[in-house]
């Protein structure tokens, strides 16, 4: 057995997973949360910005707190959508490296899809042709497979991040912004998804998916034990759309179940999931809590011992 913290640079958020790993299994020690933003106007300046990064260095200082204290043999961070995008994000994944002893891999949209698909399917049977969505800040990643692995997979430019950002900037959302927002991912899903792909099933994964399916269940407060497998019908998705879109950002920041920092970028995640139900014709999707992290955690486990050395190129210089 083999204690990992895996963590997630994400454009929205950065997650911490604690976890013990054996033969392929995953058991939860500890799982975490905190809406960073590192992706903040990096679809437009093509960089990662100085306050985005200081969010991101407070957080990964408590993470790595708690993983040493947890026990954690092999750390691993992964890096998305901002990071790939930004030119200067192979120097700030130098400084995490550096900085906080996390070994770090930038993904391509292909290996997030396959760390994503691995986290979902870890401990379950995929059926035939099932679609695995996973609406993240930056990007839009869709993973079609089943048992035998991955059949289809494509990462699109469609993040709840990089919408908001680029079409939602009324407060609440005007009409017309949330149709252009609509005709611009469905576009998208049209140009770069193969015609004859049809999925049967659908399981939907991060914040975006897991939130809109904790309001669904009408949820006091959020429990991903009740997320975790519920289903939510394609009525379901529109009905929580309508109600987002038409609230101000502080009525939306107060919700009981909607984390208050998600909140800003909920709508635009919102749009996208309708529009890619609506694009393969699917009745609804499940929502699941076991996403990219899970994979992560899974990869970590197989990393050699870590070795100190000189700081890696970049390392301090990166914002």
């Amino acid at each position: 057995m083999t204690r990992v913290a895996a963590v997630d640079l994400g454009t929205n958020s950065t997650r911490l997973l604690v976890a013990d790993v054996e033969d392929g299994s995953i058991a939860e020690v500890v799982r975490r949360l905190k809406i960073t933003r590192l992706g903040e106007g990096v679809d437009e300046r093509k960089r990662l910005l100085p306050a985005p990064v200081a969010r991101v260095r407070n957080v990964l200082t408590d993470f790595r707190r708690e993983a040493e204290s947890l026990g954690a043999e092999r750390t691993l961070a992964i890096a998305t959508s901002a990071v790939r995008d930004a030119e200067n994000g192979e120097a700030f994944l130098g400084e995490v490296e550096w900085s906080y002893g996390f070994q770090t891999r930038l993904l391509s949209g292909h290996d997030e899809a396959q760390l994503t698909f691995r986290g979902v399917a870890f401990g379950r049977e995929l059926s035939e042709d099932t679609l695995v969505l996973d609406i993240g800040g930056g990007s839009t990643e869709l993973v079609v497979g089943g048992p035998e692995g991955l059949r289809f997979h494509d990462s699109l430019d469609l993040g709840c991040v990089r919408l908001t950002e680029r079409f939602l900037h009324s407060d609440p959302p005007a009409m017309g912004e949330l149709d252009a927002c609509a005709t611009a991912v469905g576009a998208l899903l049209g140009q770069r998804l193969p015609y004859d792909l049809q999925p049967r099933a659908a399981i939907g994964v991060a914040g975006t998916i897991t939130s809109i399916a904790a309001l669904d269940l009408r949820l006091a407060e959020y429990d991903a034990e009740r997320v975790h497998g519920h289903r939510v019908s394609r009525e379901g998705v529109s009905a929580q759309l309508e109600r987002l879109a038409a609230a101000p950002l502080a009525q939306r920041r107060a919700i009981p179940t909607l984390e208050p920092d998600r909140a800003p970028v909920i709508v635009a995640g919102a749009v996208i999931l309708r529009e890619v139900l609506d694009h393969f014709g699917l009745d609804g999707l499940e929502a699941s809590e076991r996403d990219i992290l899970d994979g992560a955690a899974l990869e970590a486990a197989e990393l050699p011992e870590p070795e100190e050395g000189a700081a890696p190129p970049g390392a301090y210089t990166c914002c």
